[in-house]
């Protein structure tokens, strides 16, 4: 009997030292039937199950054009093809083809097919419109694979749990932009192109559903300056919408004095699967989190225009390979991680987000209003 094994919650070494012959699948949407999927297959000892894609396609209920989708799951495959896995699929509903060829698998799924969260509903169209996006990729040796989904889905929710009245959540997505691949096995990559334009799409189908409030989340630091291509294709191609994003979580202001005030490590231990992560991760995930396996490592090369940690410093931009400054895949001092400040740092991370909810909120009705008063340019366009 085939045993299917969670590929996101393995830690990167675990990732390392699977056999490359371990067929992996990306499904495309839940609920499709082990039986049939380890038949399709021709029933092989073991199958690794990736996060599901939870929406793009016709009959999820968010529907982006199938060569975007297709051009996005295709990366996807092609990172773990680099990695020397042989045997990589994607799980998808009938009738979808994607140009994936004989790396495509066709399933039924239960009818009628039930999204992974409930999509925005046409009475929620005043409220901002919250996508948060994670990421699939190595977390040192003590976190797991799927951290940067984790988190960003427990703060999306955290702010619509809170503020139901003035924002909603798309389904947190699970695969986002890592150039660094290369030097960690197993860490997946959308592409930054793909990755943009897929995004563009689903806003274009949500402002076609009468929508116009966004806030693109983002868990994973590598998506960040994607999508702020994102809100400025987006910004031009829907003038009648607000959309917006910002570095992470905890960067601004109040985010920042709350990790000032309880964090144990010095500059350099926030980078990536460091303190922050680590914190955030024993509050949600414990039983995920390996500490017996953490290893810090806070020798980046810094200089004073060019440094890491979790709000990136000095002026200058690069993006040199990870394997100059870790050995692990990890920046900074995992080890300092706590619960009791990862619960902390939630709250302060909830709390941020709503105060951005707000001021979409804000931005969007001040400026419908000054455009209803015909201010500038937009009085020749009534």
């Amino acid at each position: 009997m085939t045993d299917f094994f969670a590929y996101d919650t393995l830690t990167w070494p675990d990732i390392a030292a699977l056999s490359r012959d371990v067929p992996l699948v990306i499904p495309l949407g839940q609920g499709y039937d082990q039986v049939q999927v380890a038949s399709a297959l021709s029933n092989p000892p073991r199958v690794g199950l990736l996060p599901v894609i939870p929406f793009g396609w016709r009959g999820s209920g968010l529907v982006v054009a199938e060569e975007l989708l297709g051009q996005l799951v295709a990366n996807l495959l092609d990172s773990l093809r680099d990695d020397g896995f042989s045997r990589v699929y994607a799980l998808c509903p009938p009738g979808l083809e994607l140009g994936l060829g004989p790396a495509r698998i066709a399933l039924l799924q239960p009818d009628p097919f039930k999204p992974v969260l409930p999509l925005p509903a046409d009475g929620d169209r005043a409220k901002v419109v919250l996508i948060p996006v994670g990421h699939t990729e190595q977390h040192g040796h003590h976190l797991p694979m799927f951290t940067d989904t984790v988190l960003i889905e427990a703060i999306s929710r955290g702010v619509t749990g809170m503020v139901p009245a003035q924002a909603v959540t798309l389904p947190v997505f699970p695969y986002g932009v890592s150039t660094h691949r290369a030097s960690f096995a197993g860490t997946l990559n959308a592409g930054g192109r793909a990755f943009e334009d897929f995004w563009l799409g689903v806003i274009g189908s949500l402002v076609n559903r009468g929508f116009t409030r966004f806030y693109l989340l983002s868990g994973h630091g590598g998506n960040c300056s994607f999508l702020v291509n994102v809100v400025k294709y987006a910004g031009e191609r829907y003038p009648h919408s607000f959309c917006a994003t910002a570095w992470l979580y905890l960067s601004g202001p109040e985010g920042v004095a709350a990790l000032q005030k309880h964090r144990r490590s010095a500059i350099g231990g926030m980078g990536h699967a460091g303190e922050l992560e680590t914190a955030l991760m024993l509050h949600l995930q414990p039983g995920l989190v390996q500490m017996e396996r953490a290893i810090d490592e806070t020798d980046f090369i810094a200089t004073p225009s060019y440094y890491m940690d979790w709000v990136e410093g000095g002026t200058l931009v690069a993006n040199p390979p990870w394997a100059d400054d870790s050995a692990t895949g990890a920046y900074g001092a995992g080890s300092l991680g706590t619960a009791e400040n990862g619960r902390i740092w939630l709250e302060a991370a909830i709390a941020e987000k709503i105060q951005h909810v707000a001021e979409i909120q804000e931005q969007y009705q001040r400026r419908m209003a000054r455009r209803e008063e015909g201010f500038g340019l937009w009085g020749n366009v009534r």
